[in-house]
Parts: structure tokens; C-alpha cells; sequence
């Protein structure tokens, strides 16, 4: 069995599927979450049931997570980045004129 990485599929998504391209823009800093996960995930070298395992919870919770379908409290994020061997790491950057 072939075995593809997210960002992989990813990218070619957004080469070849507008619709695909549009959602992921119009997600903005919520797709960043998503792709930070599935990094993390992949990194691991994990599959979404092993994840659940490791964070008790459901493969279908972590599909839901990793889609960008509900916003996650800190105590899920913390555990997703334990499950993966990651850190988690929450920070403030100003907006537009306010960073000069």
C-alpha cells in the first residue's frame, strides 16, 4: 500500500481543485491550525486512530479536529501535541500597523 503525505495531497489539491483552494483560503487562521496538526501527525508518522489512542478519545474526534469542523480548547490542543511528541506553543502577533 502507497502511503501519501498530507502535504503532498494538500498541494496538489490546491494546484488542481479550485473549490478546494477557495475553502482553505477562506479558512485563513483556522486552516493554519489544521495544517499544524496534520504536520504534527505526519511528522509522528501516525494514523488518526493512533492518535486517538494515545489522546482517548476516538478516530472520529481527531477527523473532526483535523478538518477544522470545531475549535478546540487548549486541553485538546495540549493533548494532540503530547500524542504527536510536539509542544504546544500559543502566542500573540500584532495585526497591521500595530506591529511597527
Amino acid at each position: 500500500m502507497k502511503t501519501i503525505k498530507a502535504s503532498d495531497l494538500h498541494a496538489r489539491r490546491m494546484a488542481n481543485d479550485p473549490a478546494y483552494r477557495d475553502a482553505y483560503e477562506a479558512l485563513g487562521e483556522e486552516f493554519d491550525l489544521v495544517s499544524a496538526l496534520l504536520a504534527a501527525r505526519a511528522n509522528a508518522g501516525l494514523t488518526q486512530a493512533e492518535i486517538a489512542a494515545r489522546m482517548g478519545t476516538t478516530e472520529s474526534a481527531i477527523s473532526r479536529l483535523e478538518s477544522g469542523r470545531v475549535k478546540p480548547s487548549t486541553r485538546t490542543l495540549e493533548k494532540y501535541a503530547r500524542a504527536t511528541g510536539c509542544r504546544l506553543t500559543i502566542r500573540l502577533d500584532p495585526l497591521g500597523a500595530a506591529a511597527e
